[in-house]
């Protein structure tokens, strides 16, 4: 039987149904494991465990066969194998938990495997955004935000710009054709931006102003 975690969404990563005058243009999620190198560090960590694993071996190597020095450093990397397993893993269920999302008006980000929840950035509350895009085509679309917007580093990690803590920027991160949505953003940002914004008009000014 088929279960849908999120069958409570009207709309695949997002907390609502969209008005008449907002529509979808680009939904997509992290890829696990570049998700793994860039915020969980894993080149980094098997690095480490395989530094371990070599300087055992030079260590004991005087002492006893090349073979059974070795057979010294296997420990270590068995032991950088199992994190490497479990740190893919925690990246596969992020990136499966995660959606997000560009419209016409708005930037959205369904993060959060465990609790769950929606960040909606108007395109107006975005000052900046910046494209770091790999030869493969994965990369990270980071937000800066302006005015009075604050989110909590720690809440929206790893969805985040890395290190920038005192003022969080929010990254679509290791998305698959990247540039291609930064140029989606883009377009769709100055669209919203430039767009007369008309204020309400209550029937009593109408008709004085007439």
């Amino acid at each position: 039987m088929h279960h849908d975690d999120f069958k409570f969404e009207p709309v695949r990563g997002l907390p609502e149904a969209l008005p008449a005058d907002e529509y979808i243009l680009w939904q997509g999620a992290p890829n696990p494991l570049r998700l793994a190198k860039d915020a969980w560090a894993l080149n980094w960590i098997l690095g480490y465990f395989v530094a371990l694993a070599a300087i055992r071996v030079i260590m004991v190597a005087p002492d006893m066969s090349l073979t059974a020095a070795m057979a010294q450093g296997l420990p270590f990397l068995l032991a950088g194998a199992l994190v490497a397993l479990i740190i893919i893993g925690i990246a596969t269920v992020q990136a499966r938990s995660t959606v997000y999302t560009l419209t016409n008006k708005r930037a959205c980000m369904r993060i959060g495997a465990a609790l769950t929840m929606t960040l909606n950035l108007p395109y107006v509350c975005i000052g900046n955004a910046q494209a770091a895009v790999r030869s493969s085509g994965l990369g990270t679309v980071t937000f800066e935000l302006i005015g009075d917007t604050r989110l909590s580093y720690l809440m929206t990690w790893p969805h985040v710009r890395p290190w920038h803590m005192r003022r969080t920027q929010p990254a679509f991160r290791a998305i698959p054709d990247a540039a291609r949505v930064a140029v989606i953003f883009a377009e769709a940002a100055e669209t919203r931006v430039s767009m007369p914004q008309v204020a309400p008009v209550s029937r009593i000014d109408a008709i004085a102003a007439e």
